[in-house]
């Protein structure tokens, strides 16, 4: 992602939005993230991302977010939760990331360029998997080349932990049982046609396909190394193997150019008996090649252990379970959002602002059971003086209005209400909606919690 700048330059103002995406892809709309890292853990996903700033017109980042899902539809937004400031030796960069549990503890793998200038892969270490993350080395874990970008990190079932990273080759160095400390020497992968398939052109620097951002996996004894190809813009192709090693035989295209974004980085998991597969695009509105979004697919194997190939879709459509509105739920749980963006402050942590009048969020699956609720309560703030309310529909933005609550004045983002009203009879699993009303032409209100009472 970080090599052959004036290309990407070039292709990043070819490649403009076209189209608006209206299904669950992408996953993430109150942000631009990509680079997505997902980490199964205690039947939950937790997606870490890097994250491109707002307006982007170059690689800006500057932290790692993190997503969690436990029905592969609603996702909730837990902000930050690290910097590349949290490393002493850090100067800039926030890249691909990769997080992985052993033992109990939670280990990320994070690309930072150092004080001179030089790339490096650090490794941060936490209790959970929500942080906080400290770096145990207060130095790089990995600083050999400039190539020094976009880890992945595995453990295989003896228990033999593996680093991967590289842009414009692949490397690879066995990781000691403490995660933190490297056994043995740093190897190299052979780049060669047969393992990476051939590139087009003619650029004896990068001879394969092979570009950077790899992510292993393995299935049925059978390991695969998924890599962002090239030429750009990127490709996201593939490789199997007998090992974590290799030595690797190219599979072919896994998801062709496409999606308005020149750079992609792919990752693979199991959760539930199914397989999924994350990569990135520029499908939000303002997004491109430096202000991506975090998509994903469902994997088909076929018979001989080959993936079918994919294109980007509206992604994943059936949720996996249910959410309960008898519960504290967070506001920034979200399956679709148009016109909202992730906030966070010391006071009540993250949550969400409505930039626009109609702007909405999407809840999908939402259980009333039989009996339904009688009361909801949202906690909520703005900083307009009247005409700031929300509404909650059920099925669609114009949906049947089961409840609205007017948002008075707070004074800010840091002040806060709790508003309560009566709720129309209602039972069953619904898709709730929360439309956002207000005169103002930005920052209508601010929105944490949510929940419904019998």
């Amino acid at each position: 992602m970080k090599h052959n700048f004036g290309i990407y330059f070039l292709f990043g103002a070819l490649l403009i939005q076209t189209e608006n995406s209206f299904g669950q892809n992408p996953i993430v709309q109150t942000a631009y993230t990509a680079d997505p890292a997902p980490m199964v853990y205690n039947d939950k996903v937790y997606l870490y991302t890097s994250h491109d700033e707002d307006e982007s017109t170059w690689f800006t980042m500057n932290d790692w977010r993190l997503y969690t899902t436990s029905d592969m539809v609603n996702w909730t937004d837990h902000g930050a939760i690290l910097t590349y400031k949290d490393f002493v030796w850090g100067k800039m960069n926030a890249w691909a990331p990769q997080c992985i549990e052993r033992n109990g503890k939670f280990f990320m793998y994070v690309p930072i360029t150092d004080r001179e200038n030089r790339n490096g892969i650090g490794v941060a270490v936490a209790d959970s998997p929500y942080g906080p993350f400290i770096d145990p080395l207060g130095k790089p874990l990995i600083s050999n080349t400039m190539a020094d970008i976009d880890p992945t990190v595995f453990v295989d079932d003896d228990g033999q932990a593996y680093l991967l990273w590289g842009n414009p080759e692949c490397y690879w160095v066995q990781l000691n049982e403490d995660m933190i400390s490297l056994q043995g020497e740093v190897g190299k992968f052979p780049n060669t046609v047969a393992s990476f398939g051939k590139r087009e052109g003619d650029d004896p620097k990068r001879p394969t396909t092979y570009e950077e951002g790899p992510w292993l996996y393995k299935r049925n004894d059978l390991y695969y190394l998924l890599f962002a190809a090239g030429p750009i813009p990127e490709h996201i192709g593939y490789s199997t193997g007998p090992s974590p090693t290799g030595p690797w035989k190219y599979q072919g295209v896994l998801m062709p150019t496409e999606g308005s974004s020149f750079t992609n980085h792919p990752a693979i998991i199991d959760f539930r008996d199914k397989t999924y597969f994350f990569y990135h695009n520029g499908a939000l509105p303002g997004g491109g090649g430096f202000t991506r979004s975090v998509a994903v697919e469902e994997v088909t194997f076929n018979e001989d252990g080959t993936i079918l190939p994919m294109k980007m879709t509206e992604g994943i459509t059936e949720s996996l379970g249910s959410i309960n509105p008898y519960l504290k739920n967070e506001a920034e749980t979200i399956a679709w959002s148009e016109g909202v963006k992730a906030k966070h402050n010391d006071v009540v942590g993250n949550f969400i602002t409505a930039k626009e009048n109609d702007a909405y969020t999407k809840v999908v699956g939402v259980d009333f059971r039989e009996d339904g609720p009688s009361r909801f309560t949202a906690r909520v703030g703005t900083t307009h003086n009247s005409d700031v309310s929300m509404e909650i529909r059920l099925g669609s933005k114009d949906g049947e209005l089961i409840a609205s609550i007017n948002v008075p004045n707070t004074g800010g983002d840091d002040r806060w209400t709790l508003v309560s009203t009566d709720v129309k009879n209602v039972s069953g699993v619904h898709d709730l909606f929360f439309v956002f009303k207000g005169k103002a032409k930005t920052n209508i209100l601010y929105f944490d919690y949510w929940t419904f009472t019998r």
